[in-house]
Protein backbone atom coordinates (compact mmCIF):
# COMPACT_ATOMS: atom_id res chain seq x y z
CA UNK A 1 0.00 0.00 0.00
CA UNK A 2 1.27 3.61 -1.13
CA UNK A 3 2.71 5.41 1.97
CA UNK A 4 4.82 7.99 0.12
CA UNK A 5 1.87 10.76 0.69
CA UNK A 6 2.46 14.29 1.85
CA UNK A 7 1.33 15.23 5.58
CA UNK A 8 0.24 18.67 6.21
CA UNK A 9 -1.54 20.18 9.29
CA UNK A 10 -5.00 20.09 8.49
CA UNK A 11 -6.84 23.98 9.35
CA UNK A 12 -10.79 23.86 9.16
CA UNK A 13 -12.41 27.12 7.56
CA UNK A 14 -13.47 28.62 10.67
CA UNK A 15 -10.26 27.26 12.85
CA UNK A 16 -13.16 26.05 15.11
CA UNK A 17 -12.64 21.94 14.80
CA UNK A 18 -8.83 21.68 14.00
CA UNK A 19 -9.01 18.28 15.57
CA UNK A 20 -12.20 17.35 13.63
CA UNK A 21 -10.71 18.63 10.35
CA UNK A 22 -7.41 16.60 11.00
CA UNK A 23 -9.27 13.83 11.38
CA UNK A 24 -11.05 13.57 8.41
CA UNK A 25 -7.91 14.40 6.88
CA UNK A 26 -6.91 11.05 7.61
CA UNK A 27 -9.78 9.03 6.67
CA UNK A 28 -9.78 10.70 3.23
CA UNK A 29 -6.03 9.55 2.99
CA UNK A 30 -6.75 6.45 4.20
CA UNK A 31 -9.40 6.09 1.76
CA UNK A 32 -7.90 6.62 -0.86
CA UNK A 33 -4.90 4.03 0.21
CA UNK A 34 -7.29 1.14 0.20
CA UNK A 35 -8.89 2.46 -3.67
CA UNK A 36 -5.45 2.67 -4.70
CA UNK A 37 -4.52 -0.55 -3.59
CA UNK A 38 -7.07 -3.20 -5.15
CA UNK A 39 -5.52 -5.95 -4.60
CA UNK A 40 -6.12 -5.63 -0.66
CA UNK A 41 -9.27 -4.40 -1.21
CA UNK A 42 -10.08 -7.90 -3.63
CA UNK A 43 -8.54 -9.80 -0.08
CA UNK A 44 -10.74 -8.52 2.44
CA UNK A 45 -14.05 -8.83 0.41
CA UNK A 46 -13.00 -12.09 -1.74
CA UNK A 47 -11.76 -13.62 2.01
CA UNK A 48 -14.54 -13.89 4.00
CA UNK A 49 -16.42 -15.26 1.25
CA UNK A 50 -14.37 -18.28 0.46
CA UNK A 51 -14.33 -19.08 3.93
CA UNK A 52 -18.26 -18.59 4.59
CA UNK A 53 -18.10 -21.44 1.24
CA UNK A 54 -15.53 -23.36 2.97
CA UNK A 55 -17.59 -23.39 6.52
CA UNK A 56 -20.84 -24.39 4.64
CA UNK A 57 -19.25 -27.29 3.11
CA UNK A 58 -17.52 -28.49 6.25
CA UNK A 59 -21.24 -28.57 8.17
CA UNK A 60 -22.43 -30.00 5.28
CA UNK A 61 -19.58 -32.82 5.61
CA UNK A 62 -20.81 -33.48 9.07
CA UNK A 63 -24.11 -35.03 8.06
CA UNK A 64 -26.91 -34.81 10.86
CA UNK A 65 -24.54 -32.67 13.02
CA UNK A 66 -26.89 -29.80 13.88
CA UNK A 67 -24.72 -26.61 13.43
CA UNK A 68 -27.07 -24.01 14.52
CA UNK A 69 -25.54 -22.33 17.92
CA UNK A 70 -22.00 -22.30 15.74
CA UNK A 71 -23.25 -20.52 12.28
CA UNK A 72 -23.28 -17.01 13.17
CA UNK A 73 -20.97 -17.02 15.85
CA UNK A 74 -18.55 -18.72 13.43
CA UNK A 75 -19.18 -15.48 10.88
CA UNK A 76 -18.28 -13.17 13.89
CA UNK A 77 -15.26 -15.52 14.75
CA UNK A 78 -14.27 -14.84 10.76
CA UNK A 79 -15.01 -11.24 10.99
CA UNK A 80 -12.90 -10.94 14.16
CA UNK A 81 -9.95 -12.95 12.71
CA UNK A 82 -9.78 -10.67 9.18
CA UNK A 83 -10.41 -7.25 10.51
CA UNK A 84 -7.46 -7.76 13.42
CA UNK A 85 -4.87 -9.02 11.10
CA UNK A 86 -5.30 -6.76 7.90
CA UNK A 87 -5.98 -3.98 9.88
CA UNK A 88 -2.80 -4.61 12.33
CA UNK A 89 -0.20 -5.92 9.31
CA UNK A 90 -1.51 -2.06 7.28
CA UNK A 91 -0.72 -0.32 10.52
CA UNK A 92 2.62 -1.34 11.11
CA UNK A 93 3.55 -0.74 7.28
CA UNK A 94 2.11 2.85 8.12
CA UNK A 95 4.60 2.84 11.19
CA UNK A 96 7.37 1.20 9.40
CA UNK A 97 7.33 4.18 6.64
CA UNK A 98 7.03 6.40 9.36
CA UNK A 99 3.95 8.09 8.12
CA UNK A 100 2.50 8.44 11.53
CA UNK A 101 5.81 9.71 13.07
CA UNK A 102 4.86 12.80 10.34
CA UNK A 103 1.63 13.00 11.31
CA UNK A 104 2.79 13.75 15.24
CA UNK A 105 5.59 15.95 13.82
CA UNK A 106 3.08 17.72 11.77
CA UNK A 107 1.21 18.39 15.02
CA UNK A 108 -1.34 15.55 14.33
CA UNK A 109 -2.79 14.23 18.24
CA UNK A 110 -2.65 10.76 19.09
CA UNK A 111 -6.31 10.47 19.58
CA UNK A 112 -6.97 12.14 16.04
CA UNK A 113 -4.46 9.48 14.49
CA UNK A 114 -6.21 7.10 16.12
CA UNK A 115 -9.62 7.59 14.99
CA UNK A 116 -8.69 8.59 11.92
CA UNK A 117 -7.63 5.21 11.16
CA UNK A 118 -10.25 3.76 13.09
CA UNK A 119 -12.90 5.31 11.21
CA UNK A 120 -11.27 4.31 7.68
CA UNK A 121 -11.35 0.83 8.57
CA UNK A 122 -14.98 0.43 10.07
CA UNK A 123 -16.05 1.51 6.59
CA UNK A 124 -14.62 -1.41 5.21
CA UNK A 125 -15.25 -3.83 8.45
CA UNK A 126 -18.99 -2.69 7.51
CA UNK A 127 -18.85 -3.99 3.99
CA UNK A 128 -17.00 -7.16 5.40
CA UNK A 129 -19.59 -7.54 8.30
CA UNK A 130 -22.83 -7.05 5.29
CA UNK A 131 -20.75 -9.69 2.93
CA UNK A 132 -20.37 -12.14 5.63
CA UNK A 133 -24.05 -12.28 7.36
CA UNK A 134 -25.67 -12.14 3.93
CA UNK A 135 -23.68 -15.46 2.78
CA UNK A 136 -24.61 -17.14 5.93
CA UNK A 137 -28.67 -16.16 5.66
CA UNK A 138 -28.30 -17.29 2.16
CA UNK A 139 -26.01 -20.84 2.36
CA UNK A 140 -27.43 -21.74 5.65
CA UNK A 141 -31.15 -20.59 4.77
CA UNK A 142 -31.46 -18.51 7.88
CA UNK A 143 -34.76 -17.03 8.43
CA UNK A 144 -34.63 -14.58 11.23
CA UNK A 145 -37.12 -11.55 11.23
CA UNK A 146 -35.92 -8.04 10.41
CA UNK A 147 -35.14 -7.38 14.12
CA UNK A 148 -32.99 -9.88 14.98
CA UNK A 149 -30.88 -9.80 11.78
CA UNK A 150 -30.39 -6.00 12.66
CA UNK A 151 -29.45 -7.24 15.98
CA UNK A 152 -27.15 -9.48 14.73
CA UNK A 153 -25.62 -7.29 12.63
CA UNK A 154 -25.15 -4.71 15.66
CA UNK A 155 -22.83 -6.86 17.71
CA UNK A 156 -20.75 -8.60 14.95
CA UNK A 157 -20.23 -4.74 13.70
CA UNK A 158 -19.21 -3.46 17.18
CA UNK A 159 -17.36 -6.81 17.74
CA UNK A 160 -15.44 -5.94 14.30
CA UNK A 161 -14.73 -1.66 15.17
CA UNK A 162 -13.18 -3.45 18.71
CA UNK A 163 -10.95 -5.91 16.72
CA UNK A 164 -9.39 -3.10 15.06
CA UNK A 165 -9.05 -0.82 17.89
CA UNK A 166 -7.67 -4.05 19.00
CA UNK A 167 -5.18 -4.66 15.82
CA UNK A 168 -4.07 -0.93 16.12
CA UNK A 169 -3.34 -1.27 19.70
CA UNK A 170 -1.06 -4.60 19.25
CA UNK A 171 0.58 -2.74 16.39
CA UNK A 172 2.01 -0.18 18.32
CA UNK A 173 4.63 -2.72 19.86
CA UNK A 174 5.36 -3.62 16.61
CA UNK A 175 8.04 -2.11 14.26
CA UNK A 176 7.70 -4.70 11.45
CA UNK A 177 5.70 -7.46 9.98
CA UNK A 178 7.67 -10.19 11.16
CA UNK A 179 6.98 -8.74 15.23
CA UNK A 180 3.62 -8.83 14.41
CA UNK A 181 2.31 -11.94 13.03
CA UNK A 182 3.10 -13.83 16.31
CA UNK A 183 0.36 -12.15 18.04
CA UNK A 184 -2.08 -13.35 15.28
CA UNK A 185 -2.04 -16.43 17.17
CA UNK A 186 -2.19 -14.99 20.51
CA UNK A 187 -5.23 -12.87 19.95
CA UNK A 188 -7.09 -15.33 17.16
CA UNK A 189 -6.31 -18.87 19.40
CA UNK A 190 -7.94 -18.15 22.61
CA UNK A 191 -10.55 -15.81 21.21
CA UNK A 192 -11.91 -19.86 19.83
CA UNK A 193 -10.62 -21.55 22.99
CA UNK A 194 -12.43 -19.01 25.73
CA UNK A 195 -15.63 -17.32 24.18
CA UNK A 196 -17.75 -20.29 24.39
CA UNK A 197 -17.85 -20.76 20.77
CA UNK A 198 -16.73 -24.41 20.85
CA UNK A 199 -18.11 -25.20 24.08
CA UNK A 200 -19.41 -23.13 27.02
CA UNK A 201 -17.30 -21.18 28.97
CA UNK A 202 -18.69 -23.07 32.57
CA UNK A 203 -17.35 -25.87 31.83
CA UNK A 204 -13.58 -24.90 32.05
CA UNK A 205 -11.73 -24.46 34.99
CA UNK A 206 -12.63 -21.64 37.28
CA UNK A 207 -8.82 -20.11 36.46
CA UNK A 208 -9.29 -20.49 32.94
CA UNK A 209 -13.16 -18.74 32.71
CA UNK A 210 -11.75 -15.66 34.36
CA UNK A 211 -9.22 -15.36 31.40
CA UNK A 212 -12.18 -15.62 28.95
CA UNK A 213 -12.72 -11.44 30.08
CA UNK A 214 -9.90 -10.64 27.88
CA UNK A 215 -11.00 -11.69 24.10
CA UNK A 216 -14.34 -9.28 22.77
CA UNK A 217 -15.38 -12.28 21.37
CA UNK A 218 -16.41 -13.85 24.11
CA UNK A 219 -18.55 -11.04 25.30
CA UNK A 220 -19.53 -10.85 21.42
CA UNK A 221 -20.32 -14.84 21.18
CA UNK A 222 -22.82 -14.83 24.55
CA UNK A 223 -24.93 -11.85 23.16
CA UNK A 224 -25.41 -14.00 19.78
CA UNK A 225 -26.30 -17.18 21.38
CA UNK A 226 -29.23 -15.40 22.99
CA UNK A 227 -29.71 -13.73 20.10
CA UNK A 228 -30.62 -17.33 18.17
CA UNK A 229 -32.16 -18.39 20.82
CA UNK A 230 -36.36 -19.09 19.99
CA UNK A 231 -37.68 -15.77 21.45
CA UNK A 232 -33.80 -14.05 22.09
CA UNK A 233 -34.00 -10.66 22.41
CA UNK A 234 -30.99 -8.15 22.32
CA UNK A 235 -32.59 -6.12 25.25
CA UNK A 236 -32.34 -9.54 27.23
CA UNK A 237 -28.43 -9.63 26.72
CA UNK A 238 -27.39 -6.12 27.99
CA UNK A 239 -24.71 -7.32 30.45
CA UNK A 240 -22.84 -8.68 27.83
CA UNK A 241 -23.30 -6.12 25.01
CA UNK A 242 -22.10 -3.48 28.05
CA UNK A 243 -19.14 -5.75 28.47
CA UNK A 244 -17.93 -5.68 24.90
CA UNK A 245 -18.75 -1.70 24.36
CA UNK A 246 -16.14 -1.30 27.99
CA UNK A 247 -14.00 -3.38 26.12
CA UNK A 248 -13.63 -1.69 23.20
CA UNK A 249 -13.58 1.93 24.51
CA UNK A 250 -10.47 -0.03 26.96
CA UNK A 251 -8.69 -0.63 24.09
CA UNK A 252 -9.30 2.51 22.52
CA UNK A 253 -8.33 4.74 25.17
CA UNK A 254 -4.72 2.37 25.83
CA UNK A 255 -4.47 2.25 22.03
CA UNK A 256 -4.11 6.51 21.72
CA UNK A 257 -1.57 6.10 24.72
CA UNK A 258 0.54 3.99 23.60
CA UNK A 259 0.39 5.23 20.10
CA UNK A 260 3.72 8.14 20.81
CA UNK A 261 5.92 5.71 22.96
CA UNK A 262 6.47 3.40 19.97
CA UNK A 263 7.34 6.82 17.48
Amino acid sequence: MATSVTLTKERSGGASWPGLSRTFAIIKRVLRQLIKDRRFLALSIAAPLIIMYLLKVFFDSLGNFGPGRYIVPAGALIIHFLTYILCSIVLVRERKAQTLQRMLVNGYRRGEIILGYLAAYTILATIQTLIVLFELAWVFNLNYDLGKQLSIYLVVWLLAVISISLGIFLSNFSENEGQMLPTIPLVILPSVFLSGFLINVDKLPVWVQGLSWLTPLYYANTVLQGLIKAGGELGQEWPSLVGLLVYGVIVLILATFTLKEQE
